[in-house]
């Protein structure tokens, strides 16, 4: 059974940094790609930012390129976003998700595999 898990979410303020984590078990991990994405209340859910299978090639959203690096760490089955210079706007739920081909990263549909999200909430 695939299980993919967050962490490292909470309340901050304007300017403050988090890491979150994401777990994963069930699968190869190291031939997953992996992406993050957001949900704020009463919006779609958003790309947020995608790594390749091997961490060498990423990509980000137009609205956290600069501020956010996503990596992943293949020998402990983890993908990591780290935020920087957080906004109130970047107030959301954050996923992570996983994806075999790869082949779109932005495209949330093509995703195989979510975990359950966590919670960022940044206070001005």
């Amino acid at each position: 059974q695939v299980e993919l898990v967050e962490s490292g979410g909470g309340l901050v303020q304007a300017g403050d940094s988090l890491r979150l984590s994401c777990a994963a078990s069930g699968l190869p991990f190291s031939r997953y790609g992996m992406g993050w994405f957001r949900q704020a209340p009463g919006k779609e859910r958003e790309f947020v930012a995608a790594i390749n299978w091997s961490g060498g090639r990423t990509y980000y959203g137009d609205s956290v390129k600069g501020r956010f690096t996503i990596s992943k760490d293949n020998a402990k089955n983890t993908a990591y976003l780290q935020m920087n210079s957080l906004k109130p706007e970047d107030t959301a739920v954050y996923f992570c998700a996983a994806d075999f081909l790869f082949s779109v990263p932005e495209a949330e549909a093509r995703y195989d595999y979510w975990g359950q999200g966590t919670q960022v909430t940044v206070s001005s």
